[in-house]
């Protein structure tokens, strides 16, 4: 199938592409592990983080915060290129990130709640977003998206 023939199919698998990963998202982060939950505090993650980047488990838990919205937010920002904005993607990326801790917290399911992980999270997402946002031109379903509807950086020195 041609994309550029077929705008609406393009946005079609784009839709289901993105239902499916925050399906799996929803599996990963809402699968109980017993009952109840508790805190994640911030210092005590960071340290954590920062002291523990030997372990392989550390390096897990971490890739593994960065990446969870990724696909989400790629998807998301395929389907509708104006949500690639820095600010509204860093804004809806930490809205998801919070509303799963939230969940995590109003669920009974033995998760640790950490506001550390929210903003983990939303740094992959963002990262992600914004690195599909990025390409030159892009037709999506149709429309034509400049990468100048993007923020662009200046020339560096000497350039």
């Amino acid at each position: 199938m041609d994309d550029e023939a077929h705008p609406a199919g393009r946005r079609a698998a784009l839709t289901a592409l993105l239902v499916a990963s925050l399906v799996a998202v929803v599996a990963v982060t809402l699968a109980p592990r017993g009952s109840g939950w508790s805190w994640g505090s911030p210092a005590v993650e960071l340290r954590w983080y920062v002291t523990g980047l030997g372990s392989a488990a550390t390096r897990v838990q971490l890739l593994g915060n960065l990446g969870l919205l990724t696909l989400p937010a790629a998807g998301a920002v395929l389907r509708w290129p104006s949500l690639g904005r820095p600010a509204v993607l860093a804004g809806i990326s930490l809205a998801a990130g919070t509303t799963i801790e939230l969940l995590q917290w109003a669920l009974p399911l033995g998760r640790v709640v950490s506001p550390l992980d929210a903003v983990l999270n939303a740094g992959g997402a963002v990262a992600a977003g914004l690195l599909v946002g990025s390409r030159r031109v892009r037709d999506l379903g149709g429309l034509r998206v400049q990468a100048s509807s993007f923020p662009q950086p200046g020339p560096g020195p000497g350039r």
